[in-house]
């Protein structure tokens, strides 16, 4: 059974960061790219980052490049999304996402405001 356990979210002002973490269990998690999406209310859910299995390769939504870094950990099952000087803009529920049975994480709430 696939599992993906998003957890590092939360309440903080912009300008500040967060690092979000994805633990994977049920797959063979080195082979298989990663990635972060997230959602705002009333917008649909868009790609942030996307890592390749052995991490060689990332990309960035252009709202993101900059700021953001995806990164993972292929011996502990797990994938990060570091977020620098956020902005309100990136509040959203984000998701972590494996191709692997199309398979979604429950999602951690980032609030960015003042």
């Amino acid at each position: 059974q696939v599992q993906l356990v998003e957890s590092g979210g939360g309440l903080v002002q912009p300008g500040e960061s967060l690092r979000l973490s994805c633990a994977a269990s049920g797959f063979t998690f080195s082979v298989y790219a990663m990635r972060w999406y997230r959602q705002a209310p009333g917008k649909e859910r868009e790609l942030v980052a996307a890592i390749s299995a052995f991490g060689g390769t990332t990309n960035y939504a252009d709202s993101v490049k900059g700021r953001f870094t995806i990164s993972r950990d292929n011996a502990n099952n797990i994938v990060y999304l570091q977020m620098n000087s956020l902005k309100p803009e990136d509040t959203a529920v984000y998701y972590c996402y494996t191709v692997y049975r199309k398979s979604w994480g429950q999602g951690t709430q980032v609030t960015v405001s003042s």
